[in-house]
């Protein structure tokens, strides 16, 4: 839980409907709300109580705010929403005399329960954050452009061995992330034909699609930026491997595009690998 990247869509109050854009109108105005680094601990504090409570995590009402030009924006977190869709995931791959050693079939009952009735009232399940675990999924880097790379080494805080202000985020207009989804869409399948390379992809753009149009997307490598040294997360340039590749397919050139794949492949084992370390 301590090395998460996350995907997030900050959307205008003017995407909201009715009484949720009244609260979250006021919630923004109230200005208690969190930063990204303060909320990602509350969320992994909530999922370990959880986890050793066998039931699901409890944060309150709470979503991240940014001011972009006059406009505010705003990125529920819907914990419990997203705890209930990936506890629902996870145990369906699995029997169910395992299924039950990690969450009680009550605790299942109840996921699904609320997730229907969320569905019957909301319209959809459609979550404003995407997280993983580990690594950054090489297809988010689609959506963002090298120029829109925001790092910072930070400082070293006293009696922690993370350092304050370390990140390493990509933030960029929907409208352009929607028009990059669709360029390497084109891309990949006119150049491969396994229709299976895509679907990451065509994913991405129907998530999107989702949103308010005048939306912010935000790839934010979270916590992964402390398994990384100083030289590693400045030279972490995955954005522009990817339009690269990109390039280089669109060009014909399958070995360019495949090495600049690989360097990002092997990037990301390299933060994979430390999940195993002793």
């Amino acid at each position: 839980m301590s090395f998460v990247a996350s995907l997030r869509v900050y959307e205008p109050l003017a995407g909201f409907d009715g009484p949720e854009r009244e609260h979250w109108e006021q919630y923004a105005a109230d200005g208690a709300h969190f930063g990204t680094g303060a909320g990602a601990a509350l969320e992994r504090a909530a999922a370990l109580a959880a986890v050793v409570g066998k039931s699901l995590p409890v944060t309150g009402d709470h979503a991240y705010v940014l001011d972009v030009d006059g406009v505010t924006l705003v990125c529920p977190w819907r914990t419990g929403l997203r705890a209930q869709e990936a506890l629902l995931d996870f145990c369906a791959e699995l029997p169910d005399v395992l299924s039950e050693a990690f969450a009680p079939t009550a605790l299942l009952e109840r996921a699904e329960v609320e997730l229907d009735r969320w569905r019957a009232e909301n319209g959809s399940t459609t979550g404003h954050i995407r997280t993983c675990t580990w690594q950054v999924p090489l297809r988010w880097f689609v959506l963002v452009d090298p120029e829109e790379r925001e790092f910072s080494l930070g400082e070293q805080g006293t009696g922690t061995l993370r350092r304050t202000g370390r990140q390493l985020v990509y933030r960029t207009p929907m409208s352009r992330a929607r028009r990059r989804v669709a360029r390497a869409l084109a891309v990949v399948r006119s150049a491969v034909g396994d229709p299976s390379v895509s679907e990451g992809i065509e994913d991405l753009g129907r998530w999107l699609e989702e949103f308010h149009p005048r939306s912010l997307v935000e790839l934010d490598y979270g916590d992964l930026v402390h398994l990384l040294d100083d030289a590693e997360l400045t030279q972490d340039e995955s954005a522009r491997d990817m339009q690269y590749a990109l390039q280089r397919l669109a060009e014909g050139d399958g070995d360019g595009a495949a090495a600049a794949y690989a360097l990002m492949t092997s990037r990301m084992k390299a933060l994979q690998a430390v999940e195993s370390a002793n």
